[in-house]
Order: structure tokens, then C-alpha cells, then sequence
């Protein structure tokens, strides 16, 4: 029987909604108290492991005997235990296993939240992009590693060993469970949230598979984001890409028909858009631009704002767009601030002005055979009058992206240009 369970809890599994409720608060609170756990006692992948196996405790429990009064203490407790067991069966960590094997109480446990600490950790700078992602989903996220794996389409074994690595990297740098300070703070917050928009992006349009998006992943990333958020609420970059996020999942239901094919923004249906989340994203756009400088994520949440606020597609202000993405390369030069800017410029001076700003990019071993380069170049293409050019471009850009749903629809385009 869990102690401390509040009065008027009826005993009995949970159905439906109630269930969901559960998993919310444990992928809510696992982080924090993996977090207390590392602070505590230093083992990054012991301590995960007995995370792990107090919230499989809770999941089984909680459901028939009740939520106790203070949840997160009694996972700190129950994988304190965990872990203390695990040291007392390895007999060389007998001399550690005395500095920690004091039973933890839940009243003992501290207020603070080390759920930043712990992204901090997961972004350690000698891990490599696609290590930081995933160390994130596992430590921070709460996913298994399974579910990461289906996520990104390796195989299972594959993510794991590749975790592992990552846990041994850190464990190799000597790195301590604190935030770091002055400006190396500065530089692994940017890339705490750089592995942040990676997630959602991976979320919102997925680089492969038969689905356009992956709806659990982007809402991780949005999730995790806010926990960043609310414990810097006065970072302008941590609000702008919030912002960037929740405008840009407002979208989601409208951007596939119901036979899952994709729909561009110019075509959909803007009623069909989460007002809820295009309100608060227009409200954290707005705020986090009265900063006194400009970053990447601001401006691009700006950008979001400027399509969200417009009715309908011929009331953008491409102007404006235009003018961010502009401000945007020159802060931040990137082959796809590029690209964009080459769409807005379309818009406000016509299709060969985009084409030839295009042209531009050719060189750009990155983004020659890129599909969204293509795809771009043969809606620009088409617009010239050039069918015959578009044709060839829509079918390349079909070819070139390992996403199913994009596959059809620019096959769909250029059928419609078949000579």
C-alpha cells in the first residue's frame, strides 16, 4: 500500500483519460527526480536505471491504491532504495555504497527542480547532435529507448549502443551535476535548445516514413521547452522558440487530408488552426521580441507570427516575411534561411526573383540534390510559365526525400505538368 494516498481515492485501475493523467505526471516528474538522484550521488547511468524501475513501481501501483500526497518524494525514495540495492550486489562499490545508503524520506526531498541541470548534462558539448537528442529523449523525455528508435527509424540496438556512449562520454569528461556559468552557460543553452527544435522538427515533418509528422515526438519537444521556459522566463531565445514551436503546431490538423495527404499552407484551411496555441504563441512572440537584441528563434517565431496573424493566404505580409528572414541570414547564415527568404522574395517581386536568389545556392554541397531546393525551384518554375522545367524538378525533389507523404505529393504536382 502506497503511504500518504489522499483521502477520497477509489481503489481500482483507472480507464481512458485517467490513465493518460498518470503518465503525464510520471514523464513530468522523472526528470526531476533523476535529477536529484545525479546531484546526489554522482552515477548518471545507475541512477537512470533506478528512475526507470520506480516509475514502472508507480505505474503498477498508483493506478489501484492512489496518487501519494507527494509523488515525486516517493519516487525519490523507492529509487534511492533501487539504487542502494544495486550497489550493495556489486561488492567493489562497498566503500560508496556507506556515503549513500541512508534511506531518503519523502519530506527530505528538495523543492528544486533539476530537470535544466539535467538537459545541461544530456547536451554535454562533446557529444555529437544526434547523441544529444537522444540522451535528451531518454534522460529528460522519459521515452524509451524503443520508442526513440521507432521515432528516428534505427534499430533498437543501434540507439542504445549509441546512448551508452554518450553516458560513457560524459561520465569520461569528469563533467559535475551543475549549470555552468558565465558564458559557457550561455553556449550550452544554445544548444540545449538547438536539440530541442531538432526534436520538433523531426516531429512536426518527419525526414522519413509514411506519416508526415510525428505528433508525440513535437509534443515532447514543446513539453520539454516549456519546463526550459518556465525555469528562465526572462530568456527572450527560449521564448521565442516556444513560440516557434506552438505556432507552428497549430497548424497540424489542417496540413493533411484526411486520406493523410499533404496540404501547403497557401491551401489550408485556417479555421482548422489551434487557436488556443496560436494565442499564446502570438503572446510569446510578441514578448520575447522586447528583448534588446535579435536571435535566431526570436525572429523566426516572429516570421510564424507574421503567417498566423494573416486570414488567409493572400493577406501575409510577405514584406515583413521577406525583412525577418533577411535580418535572419545576416545573424544566422543558413542554406534554408536562404531558400525561404527566396520564397518571400517571390512573393513581393515575382518568381524569377526568387529563381535567381536560388541560383545562389547551387554551389552549396548541401543543398544541391536537397529536395526542398528542388521543390522550391519547381513551384517557382512553375509559376514562370516553364512547365516542362517543373516537371522535371517536382519528380527530382520526389526522389529525393525518403518521406512518403512528400513523395506523393510532389509526384501529385508534377503529374499535373506531365508533357
Amino acid at each position: 500500500m502506497i503511504p500518504g494516498t489522499p483521502p477520497g481515492t477509489t481503489p481500482g485501475r483507472p480507464h481512458g483519460t485517467a490513465v493518460h493523467e498518470f503518465e503525464d505526471l510520471l514523464r513530468e516528474l522523472a526528470p526531476q527526480v533523476l535529477g536529484t538522484l545525479v546531484r546526489r550521488h554522482g552515477q548518471f547511468e545507475g541512477c537512470e536505471d533506478a528512475v526507470q524501475e520506480a516509475v514502472l513501481a508507480a505505474a503498477v501501483q498508483w493506478p489501484d491504491e492512489g496518487v501519494p500526497d507527494n509523488p515525486r518524494g516517493w519516487l525519490v525514495t523507492v529509487a534511492s532504495r533501487r539504487l542502494v540495492d544495486r550497489m550493495r550486489s556489486d561488492h567493489a562499490r562497498r566503500e560508496r555504497e556507506a556515503a549513500t545508503a541512508s534511506e531518503v524520506r519523502p519530506e527530505d526531498v528538495p523543492d528544486s527542480d533539476d530537470t535544466l541541470v539535467l538537459l545541461f548534462l544530456c547536451c554535454h558539448p562533446t557529444l555529437t547532435a544526434a547523441s544529444q537528442t537522444a540522451l535528451t529523449l531518454r534522460a529528460v523525455g522519459g521515452l524509451t529507448t524503443a520508442e526513440i528508435a521507432r521515432a528516428f527509424l534505427v534499430p533498437e540496438a543501434t540507439l542504445a549502443a549509441r546512448i551508452s556512449r554518450a553516458k560513457q562520454r560524459i561520465k569520461a569528461a569528469g563533467s559535475s551535476f551543475a549549470l555552468p556559468e558565465g558564458g559557457e552557460r550561455e553556449e550550452r543553452l544554445r544548444v540545449v535548445l538547438h536539440v530541442l527544435y531538432l526534436i520538433f522538427n523531426e516531429g512536426y515533418t518527419a525526414s522519413s516514413g509514411t506519416d508526415l509528422d510525428r505528433p508525440d515526438l513535437a509534443r515532447e519537444a514543446i513539453r520539454l521547452t516549456r519546463t526550459v521556459h518556465a525555469q528562465l522566463p526572462d530568456d527572450p531565445e527560449v521564448a521565442g522558440l516556444l513560440a516557434l514551436m506552438l505556432l507552428t503546431h497549430a497548424r497540424r490538423e489542417a496540413r493533411t487530408t484526411s486520406a493523410g495527404d499533404l496540404v501547403p499552407l497557401a491551401d489550408q484551411d485556417r479555421t482548422a488552426w489551434d487557436r488556443t496555441l496560436l494565442d499564446e504563441g502570438l503572446a510569446l512572440a510578441k514578448a520575447s521580441l522586447a528583448g534588446p537584441a535579435l536571435g535566431p528563434y526570436q525572429l523566426q517565431s516572429a516570421i510564424a507570427a507574421t503567417h498566423a496573424a494573416a486570414a488567409t493566404a493572400e493577406e501575409t505580409d510577405w514584406h515583413q516575411v521577406h525583412a525577418l528572414y533577411l535580418i535572419l541570414e545576416r545573424i544566422a547564415p543558413n542554406p534554408m534561411v536562404t531558400l525561404n527568404r527566396a520564397i518571400a522574395l517571390a512573393e513581393t517581386e515575382g518568381p524569377e526573383a526568387g529563381l535567381a536568389l536560388l541560383a545562389t545556392l547551387d554551389a552549396d554541397p548541401r543543398m544541391a540534390t536537397h529536395h526542398r531546393l528542388l521543390s522550391v525551384r519547381a513551384h517557382l518554375l512553375e509559376r514562370t510559365g516553364d512547365r516542362t522545367a517543373a516537371h522535371d524538378h517536382y519528380r527530382r525533389a520526389a526522389r529525393a526525400t525518403a518521406s512518403t507523404a512528400e513523395q506523393r505529393y510532389l509526384e501529385s504536382r508534377a503529374a499535373r505538368l506531365r508533357p
